[in-house]
């Protein structure tokens, strides 16, 4: 919230005594604190609505989503959208523009007009394909204006139950004696879940080949068959598979064990520095104003400290965040480093 400071001009000189002068001036400091007073408290209470205040000049915002309907980034976007219209008091809409990992709908999100009315939900392929596209029709870091890191959701490395392992331990000895032997499914090359694959083997000095799919789906239908033997997932997508016994937990990619999967320890309590969650944030066009990017990000910010939204996100696995424009724009940056390595060790291009 803004600060609004009184400055007083030097006091011109007058005839009058001295203490008349200091009784006048002690009556007007006293006047001048009470309007104060009555100046500061509407003028806060201002500065909070307008916190949240309309922009764009009230017009829709359009919140485009790189991803088809229904996946966790659309889900995330219909509702914090929902909580953005109620709190910016204006429509806020979704629309899908899936494909090339999300590098459509970024690219017309790129190319708009920076008012704020047309923003985008990306997720961790926009970090990963800075190094995974040869050429991008946008810059993955200066053609954007971070507005806030939504959300993140840990992933979970799952195996049929046929497989001789039951944790990470077990697993890396597996793959070490019999490289090439183990499998992982892929539901989507350059994803943020292939990419935990990629790094789990970069960083255990094990080989363990790759099936790419096209989709989660199937990945995940043919690890359910035993087909596959390992797959890196989405809490909501093996939450219940793990329950009905069809699936066992090797271990999850956050730092912290995850409730949702009791026993199953952190893969970096094994493999020191290993951590993977996906993030979902939101970002603008380039040359955004620093006024409206904070009236969407205050928007944003309060609707994830909802309860509501809270528990419904954390239901899913998902953990809510809303950092700061400033912070969301270093993590950006730091992302697309962290990530190049792991692209460059995986010989992965787009499909």
């Amino acid at each position: 919230m803004p600060v609004f400071r009184l400055v007083s001009s030097s006091p011109t000189r007058q005839s009058a005594p001295v203490p008349a002068r200091r009784t006048a001036l002690r009556r007007v400091s006293g006047l001048a604190a009470v309007a104060a007073c009555g100046l500061i408290l509407p003028l806060a209470a201002a500065a909070q609505t307008q916190g949240q205040g309309q922009v764009a000049g009230g017009k829709p915002i359009r919140i485009l989503v790189g991803a088809p309907a229904g996946g966790t980034t659309d889900t995330l976007a219909r509702t914090i959208a929902q909580e953005m219209s109620q709190l910016l008091e204006q429509s806020v809409v979704v629309e899908n523009r899936p494909g090339a990992g999300g590098n459509i709908a970024a690219e017309q999100v790129a190319r708009s007009a920076p008012d704020g009315s047309t923003l985008l939900m990306s997720f961790t392929s926009h970090t990963i394909n800075a190094t995974l596209y040869k050429k991008l029709p946008f810059d993955p870091v200066q053609d954007f204006t971070p507005v806030t890191l939504v959300a993140t959701v840990p992933s979970v490395l799952v195996a049929t139950p046929k497989l001789p392992a039951s944790n990470v331990p077990d697993l890396i000895r597996l793959a070490r004696a019999e490289p090439g032997k183990l499998n992982f499914a892929i539901g989507s090359v350059g994803s943020s879940l292939h990419m935990a694959g990629d790094m789990f083997k970069m960083m255990t000095g094990t080989y363990i080949v790759n099936i790419p799919y096209k989709g989660t789906a199937p990945a995940l239908t043919d690890v359910l068959a035993g087909q596959c033997d390992l797959m890196f997932a989405s809490t909501i997508n093996v939450l219940p598979h793990v329950r009905a016994g069809k699936l066992k937990v090797l271990g999850v990619t956050s730092p912290a064990p995850m409730p949702q999967f009791p026993g199953a320890a952190p893969i970096g309590a094994t493999v020191k520095g290993f951590e993977s969650s996906a993030w979902f944030g939101l970002f603008g066009p380039a040359g955004m104003p620093a006024e409206v990017t904070q009236a969407l990000y205050q928007a944003a910010r309060k609707g994830l400290e909802s309860p509501a939204v809270r528990k419904r996100l954390e239901n899913d696995g998902a953990q809510p965040v809303g950092m700061a424009p400033e912070a969301f724009a270093a993590f950006v940056r730091q992302d697309v480093k962290r990530w190049a390595s792991v692209v460059r060790y995986s010989g992965a291009s787009p499909e």
